[in-house]
């Protein structure tokens, strides 16, 4: 039989839709898999026990949300010998697990896994940090982790709105930044900078059109808002056009960007859901091309080239 791993984080939202773990066992062995769970205790644990596995392993299966992906991503891309990974989404937005088409349910989303295919995937680095599908910096992004778990638990996606509606101000922060993209530079005023390697980003699907996760590229999108009034209005239009079509966000899809701020931003970048306090105020961002994914043939047409 094939080995498995899967890395559980016991604290995600749908920990609790799993009646018995014999039910996951018997998935596994229905598809030819010897599997172990381990569960994490702390933030941390799922990048530092995928880093220790052995080499024979078949498949690291990420039971959690977007933040356990992303750890276990981190210390997968440290080994010499990369593992293939999957996600298993049981968080409370699991974008990464919506944009492959994996829904409510763990034991259909695990059977999708695990007749699923493996690619590619591009994995996007800021200076030398991982990320999975976005680095994000502004006002708000902030919620996608400092949410109160409770309120997760409880109201699901729609936490992040009610915990929004409490810190409420009518005008954005802005940065003066300067850029080099595609060999040339630039400067300007943005509130909002992505840059990310998804469709799905925030709850919204298709924020672009046609992205693909293994042309060794990301997207970036830099933009000018500086009320919450203009900022309610993009939301929509990003809701029903493609991004790159709106007049105030400036894109580009590429392999390397750097980016400086007059001084080191006070606000944190969002990596896939988790926080990453700025040290510095020049940041590049690049893509590497190591490391596979088990994912649903369903999806696989539309979101990889090969």
């Amino acid at each position: 039989m094939k080995k498995c791993v899967v890395i559980m984080n016991p604290a995600s939202g749908k920990k609790k839709h799993i009646k018995s773990y014999e039910g996951f066992y018997d998935t596994f062995r229905k598809y030819d898999y010897d599997a172990e769970i381990i569960l994490t205790k702390e933030r941390g644990d799922a990048g530092r026990i995928i880093s220790v596995l052995s080499d024979d392993i078949d498949l690291v299966v990420s039971a959690g949300g977007d933040g356990t992906l992303n750890e276990i991503v981190a210390g997968n891309m440290k080994r010499k010998n990369k593992l293939v990974i999957a996600p298993l989404p049981m968080g409370s937005t699991n974008d990464v697990g919506n944009m492959y088409g994996l829904g409510t349910n763990v034991y259909q989303s695990l059977e999708k896994i695990l007749r699923g295919v493996k690619k590619k995937v591009d994995i996007c680095y800021i200076n030398d940090r991982s990320f999975v599908y976005v680095a994000c910096l502004g006002d708000y992004i902030d919620m996608a982790y400092s949410t109160p778990r409770s309120l997760k638990e409880k109201y699901g996606k729609i936490a992040y709105f009610l915990y929004g509606i409490k810190r409420f101000r009518t005008k954005l922060n802005t940065y003066h930044v300067q850029y080099k993209v595609n060999g040339e530079e630039h400067e300007g005023q943005y509130s909002f900078i992505f840059i990310s390697n998804s469709s799905y980003i925030a709850g919204q699907p298709d924020v672009y059109y046609d992205v693909k996760l293994d042309d060794n590229k990301f997207e970036v999108a830099l933009a000018n808002v500086k009320t919450f009034g203009e900022l309610s209005k993009l939301l929509v239009l990003i809701s029903s056009v493609d991004v790159k079509t709106i007049p105030n966000i400036t894109y580009y899809q590429t392999d390397h960007f750097e980016i400086e701020f007059d001084s080191i931003p006070d606000t944190s970048w969002c990596l896939d859901g988790e926080e990453m306090v700025p040290d510095t105020k020049h940041f590049v961002f690049h893509v590497e091309q190591s490391m596979k994914m088990m994912v649903p043939d369903e999806n696989a047409s539309k979101l990889f080239d090969e």
